[in-house]
């Protein structure tokens, strides 16, 4: 569970800001997502392996 203190004259605004930021850092929207549809390890795999050389592709291209 998330807790937020909210200081003694503290603007709304400013604590809801880090109240999203904190929820977004914890990843709970992309658990949700990724629950949404089982995929197979061998996929993930691949997936993983595509971003790795993606990646690895900009690195180059900006030596």
């Amino acid at each position: 569970m998330i807790i937020i203190p909210v200081k003694e004259g503290e603007n709304i605004e400013r604590a809801l800001k880090r109240f999203k930021r904190k929820f977004k850092e914890v990843g709970v929207i992309e658990e949700l997502r990724e629950r949404q549809k089982y995929t197979k390890p061998s996929i993930k795999r691949r997936e993983e392996l595509k971003k790795a050389v993606y990646i690895q592709g900009l690195r180059e291209q900006e030596d």
